[in-house]
């Protein structure tokens, strides 16, 4: 299997089948590389900025626990309730326009939720979430159809943005604070690249012509499927920890001691070395027959190394938060590989990511949810540590069973198009 291969299309099922984006004679395909480079480094800053400066944001405004609670957990739910939505979309509009509109309505959330206090950030934090849902469905497929004859490096370089972005978002913010001696600054910040990156892509969008495309339904149920479910779940426990690490981990750090600027610095590099695992992790799990001890050594090493950041000792923090980092960027990527390893085809590929994206991110806002009720009903942090340590080992035992050596076609089922 090719690196790329893990780049599912959300368009696979369409007729007629979608041809790919036109450059035009004044735009180059490299440039439309740039364009989905600069959407990717985007997705997920809205979740490290905020956690950057939420001790800030909290003593201004004087948020209730419950608040600063929704608002890091409500972001991460849309991810699982808009993707569904997203390829619809491409079918009325068209891909090309449908991102752009997301990334116009991810800028104009990123710009709305330092204006004000509360209601503004709400109501951003929410727009932006719904945009990122849809960018997430529609850029793997975007790359993978327009550059199929570089997908390695293409898939390398998306990859490395999605780290990038929140990696800049943890690393930034607090500089910018304290730069502006502003949170609102720093929130509002992120919204220029956002701007940035839907105007570079809007030439390329506006000049696709398109045609209305009807949906064929072939091929088994995924929703029937134990293997289905099994990688579900296991994608769900890692989205648990990793949108936890987002927009607990900076708190966490700061509770524990360490100024924002240091705090930001650390969790910046953990992300850093997500790059790293998620660039060797499926190079292995593609090699290997069964992944099943792969899976769940990552899981444990993601587990381990968030409850041992919040209460490991203090001098071994690098050392906790790096294997935070290497575990969980292995584990996403090896979880994202499931779809393509425990599936025969393209078609199911598609419909199986539409089940993990869904179910995954839905069920994985969760953890940031109870990060934040376990800490306003303790008053620390450590009740989360033993949390992670439990989500840790179930994600091992269900990426065990992920591992093992079968297909979802395997399992039986109807036709997908009876799929709820």
């Amino acid at each position: 299997m090719r690196s790329g291969d893990i780049l599912v299309d959300a368009e696979i099922d369409e007729v007629p089948e979608p041809e790919p984006t036109t450059a035009g004679p004044r735009l180059s395909l490299a440039y439309i590389a740039v364009a989905l480079i600069l959407c990717g480094v985007n997705l997920r800053t809205v979740f490290s900025s905020f956690a950057a400066v939420l001790a800030e944001v909290t003593a201004a405004t004087g948020m209730a626990p419950g608040v600063v609670t929704v608002l890091s957990t409500v972001p991460v739910t849309l991810l699982g309730v808009f993707a569904p939505l997203a390829p619809g979309l491409a079918r009325r509009f068209g891909p090309e326009r449908t991102l752009l509109g997301a990334m116009v309505l991810l800028a104009l959330g990123l710009a709305v939720r330092p204006l004000g206090a509360l209601p503004a950030l709400l109501v951003g934090s929410f727009a932006a979430g719904a945009a990122i849902a849809v960018v997430n469905v529609l850029l793997p497929g975007l790359v993978k159809r327009d550059f199929a004859h570089r997908l390695g490096l293409m898939t390398g370089l998306y990859t490395m943005s999605i780290c990038a972005a929140a990696a800049l978002g943890a690393g930034f913010t607090h500089p910018i604070y304290e730069t502006t001696n502003s949170w609102q600054w720093a929130l509002g910040f992120w919204a220029i690249p956002a701007a940035a990156a839907a105007l570079v892509w809007a030439p390329v969008a506006l000049r696709q012509k398109h045609a209305r495309r009807s949906l064929a339904a072939t091929g088994p149920s995924v929703w029937r499927s134990a293997t289905a479910w099994q990688t579900t779940a296991f994608m769900a426990m890692q989205a648990m920890m990793s949108f936890s690490v987002f927009a607990w981990l900076a708190p966490i750090l700061r509770s524990r001691g360490v100024d924002g600027g240091t705090a930001g610095v650390i969790v910046a590099v953990s992300i850093v070395l997500q790059m790293a695992g998620s660039l060797l992790a499926p190079a292995l799990a593609v090699k290997l027959r069964r992944q099943s001890w792969l899976n769940a050594t990552v899981a444990l090493m993601t587990g381990t190394g968030f409850a041992l950041s919040i209460f490991g000792p203090m001098q071994g923090i690098w050392l906790w938060t790096s294997l935070l980092g290497l575990g969980q960027g292995s584990l996403t990527a090896v979880a994202l590989t499931m779809i393509v390893l425990r599936t025969r085809d393209q078609h199911t590929a598609a419909h199986l990511s539409g089940m993990m994206q869904g179910v995954g991110y839905g069920v994985g806002s969760v953890g940031t949810l109870l990060v934040g009720q376990l800490h306003a009903a303790t008053g620390g942090f450590t009740a989360a540590g033993v949390m992670f340590l439990a989500i840790g080992t179930g994600a091992a035992v269900f990426g065990a069973l992920a591992g093992r050596p079968r297909f979802v076609e395997d399992d039986g089922g109807d036709d997908v198009g009876h799929e709820p």
